[in-house]
């Protein structure tokens, strides 16, 4: 699962695969700004990813899933690990990575966001 994560991240335009905090972590980053953050794993069974959200959508996904807690040494508000232990579908997973990365995105400026997505082709 960890594998099909990051490779889901890298495929969203301008995501980057970075180690900032050592080589446990992988960091995805767009524009120099994370937007995944997830623990290195060897066991492809579970994983865990954390993402940047929405505060009024982090608080209803922590209520309707016991697998999204608010984010572990992150901003509380701002951000929320999800353990992937097959409780929440890829589709959901995949749709809680796009609103992270769409809200990283939409924090640039509109010349960074379109250098970004013109660079790649977008």
């Amino acid at each position: 699962m960890y594998r099909k994560l990051v490779e889901y991240c890298l495929s969203k335009k301008g995501a980057v695969e970075e180690y900032p905090f050592g080589p446990d972590t992988t960091v995805i980053k767009v524009g120099g700004k994370m937007f995944a953050l997830l623990p290195v794993t060897a066991d492809d069974e579970t994983a865990s990813i954390s993402l940047k959200c929405d505060p009024m959508i982090a608080a209803n996904l922590r209520e309707q899933h016991e697998c999204v807690k608010p984010g572990y040494h992150l901003n509380k508000k701002h951000w929320n690990t999800v353990t992937a232990d097959g409780s929440l579908s890829m589709d959901e997973l995949q749709a809680m990575i796009d609103h992270s990365y769409d809200l990283v995105l939409r924090g640039m400026t509109k010349a960074a966001r379109e250098t970004i997505l013109m660079r790649i082709g977008g």
